[in-house]
């Protein structure tokens, strides 16, 4: 039987998670995963050696030498071949982000919904959002809630910050490709494309009956900062290797 594999400890989400060539228009995906992003990152970036890189990601030295050629060859066919390249995915733990805020303490039976918040509603870009209003639901009940401040965290971070709150779902307006990746990556549920009051739409999802667009995407107001290119947003799939 072979041995599990271990997850890959990840230091910093990608900010950016597509590239395409723009001459060409690329038919073909290369799915690069974000522990292979990181050993680039911390390899060829920050400069690490590759005894360093694997005690930050808390792997052998093997492991990230295999990760790393892998990235390498990966970025070669995208580059050689004009693919485009998306970063999302693999076996990965994400480094605590810190909070400076109590957050109320979590149920061992609850569910844990954050939804994007501005002054009652659910506000409509989550890359600027500034606040979450976090919900606490046991049998289809909401049993606490709390409203935390994002502490200036750009949308790179944001899903970090949520997984740190340890939120299983998430409500909001509009959302870019890049976030929609970094929130599967970090486990959390996503339910975009919902206008209106916060409370209502929590107790909905709460109750099974919130209705949402699964294909929700940015608009023009969040397509800066790598979150995504708004004209050309990735499909959530990787084809080619």
């Amino acid at each position: 039987m072979p041995r599990p594999v271990r997850c890959r400890r990840i230091g910093q989400m990608p900010l950016y998670r597509s590239f395409s060539p723009d001459d060409i228009a690329a038919e073909e995906h290369v799915c690069m995963t974000v522990d292979e992003y990181e050993a680039l990152r911390l390899l060829d970036d920050e400069g690490l050696t590759q005894e360093a890189c694997a005690s930050r990601m808390n792997i052998a030295r093997t492991t990230v030498t295999a990760i790393y050629e892998s990235a390498r060859k990966k970025v070669a066919d995208a580059l050689v071949h004009g693919k485009r390249l998306l970063i999302t995915g693999g076996c990965c733990e994400f480094a605590p982000v810190e909070i400076c805020q109590t957050i109320m303490e979590r149920g061992s039976n609850s569910m844990r919904i954050a939804v994007t918040y501005d002054n009652g509603d659910i506000f409509q870009h989550f890359g600027h959002s500034e606040q979450f209003k976090l919900y606490d639901v046991e049998d289809g009940k909401i049993v606490g809630e709390q409203v935390v401040d994002t502490n200036g965290s750009g949308h790179g971070a944001l899903a970090g910050f949520l997984q740190a709150a340890r939120v299983d779902a998430l409500i909001c307006g509009g959302i870019g490709m890049g976030a929609q990746m970094a929130l599967a990556d970090a486990g959390i549920r996503l339910y975009a494309g919902v206008q209106g009051s916060a409370d209502a739409a929590a107790k909905a999802l709460a109750e099974g009956t919130l209705e949402y667009d699964p294909n929700a995407r940015c608009d023009h107001h969040e397509h800066h900062g790598g979150d995504c290119g708004h004209d050309h947003c990735a499909e959530h799939h990787c084809h080619g290797n």
